[in-house]
């Protein structure tokens, strides 16, 4: 192989590295058909809004509507609008919530200390705030 075919096989493969570490970043791809085992109660949503307010609150603010950011992380968004960057469904959120969002993590995985059961509580209060909740499919 010659040089010139080397350095085209060289960028190549550090494309196809890139492109897998920004899917990684994206979150699992089965995410969006998990289904929420927690119903959607009056108590699970009460339980997910003190999570939240203790652990969501300081970034995407109490009433959802996002952060201004800082010096050393970008602007938390808003979970009150129609743009989910990383999926509006039960399972995307979960996802989120419990393994962050890379590949940066300003959004930092909450699974050392937040309990699956807990995770689902905060994914019902979400939807509380006033975030349209995607259609399920029949």
């Amino acid at each position: 192989m010659n040089a010139h075919a080397r350095r085209i096989a060289t960028a190549v493969a550090l494309m196809a590295g890139l492109a897998t570490i920004v899917v990684a970043g994206q979150g699992s791809p089965g995410a969006a058909q998990m289904k929420n085992p927690v119903a959607s109660t009056a108590e699970s949503v009460s339980a997910g809004k003190q999570i939240y307010l203790r652990r969501c609150a300081s970034c995407h603010a109490a009433s959802g509507e996002g952060g201004p950011g800082n010096d050393l992380i970008p602007a938390a968004p808003s979970l009150v609008d129609a743009q989910w960057d990383h999926g509006a469904s039960d399972g995307e959120i979960f996802d989120s919530i419990k393994n962050g969002v890379g590949p940066d993590f300003n959004m930092v995985p909450f699974k050392d200390t937040l309990k699956d059961d807990e995770i689902w509580n905060v994914v019902d209060f979400v939807y509380q705030l006033g975030m349209p909740k995607p259609e399920k499919p029949e």
